[in-house]
């Protein structure tokens, strides 16, 4: 009986050992010097081009937004916002050119209507007693042929003024440029002239009316041409 008993637990045992074997597998094997070189040159699985294209593609549309929803809609109203300010900047600028520009033709047409009236003056007020001042204030502010034809005449005119002892006071009613342009400008002036002599006699009041063509110089405007006209 002992023996047979032993025998029994013999097998038992045996019988164990094999199912554990069983559930446990084959110890695990160790990694080779060749395994890890390929672990570490192969490095971490590296992503498609087309998945990543795809994920791009996809954040792209997320930030958007398909069409018609409120971030298209956002993006849209944007550009048209962006569009108008641009053009609102532009029709800014070019208005502000355009104002510059009549300033300073305004600037311009004021000096010339204000060289004429003074031309006009100096030309119709002369006085016997300062004849010589008078007459270089006229030569000063003329150039050209004027200038050249009125010096000419100049000496002859101040002895006719003294011989007579006159004096002539003109008074400007009316001043303004017919045309401008190029550094020139052609004026028309109305003047009132009353002239009187040493001896107190003094003559009705007569109007003219005088044609003045001007000129920017680099002394300032100047008259280039006078006529009297009706």
């Amino acid at each position: 009986m002992d023996a047979i008993r032993e025998r029994f637990l013999q097998g038992s045992l045996r019988r164990i050992r094999r199912v554990r074997s069983d559930e446990t597998g084959p110890p695990p094997q160790a990694l080779t010097e060749t395994d890890e070189s390929r672990l570490s040159d192969n490095g971490p699985e590296e992503m498609p081009a087309a998945k990543t294209a795809d994920a791009m593609g996809s954040v792209a549309t997320q930030d958007t937004g398909p069409p018609g929803s409120p971030d298209s809609k956002c993006g849209l109203a944007l550009i048209a916002g962006t569009m108008i300010l641009v053009v609102l900047g532009t029709t800014s600028a070019w208005l502000g050119y355009q104002a510059l520009q009549a300033q300073r033709a305004n600037t311009e047409r004021e000096h010339y209507v204000q060289a004429a009236r003074q031309t006009a003056l100096n030309l119709t007020t002369i006085d016997y007693s300062r004849a010589e001042a008078d007459v270089q204030r006229i030569v000063d502010g003329a150039t050209g042929e004027f200038r050249e034809g009125f010096s000419e005449r100049a000496q002859p005119f101040i002895d006719t003024v003294k011989r007579a002892q006159s004096r002539s006071v003109g008074t400007v009613t009316q001043a303004g440029l017919e045309s401008m342009k190029d550094g020139q400008a052609q004026a028309i002036v109305a003047v009132t002239v009353t002239t009187a002599s040493v001896t107190g006699v003094e003559d009705a009041p007569k109007s003219w009316r005088m044609r003045l063509g001007m000129e920017s110089t680099g002394d300032g405007v100047k008259v280039s041409r006078v006529e009297f006209v009706q």
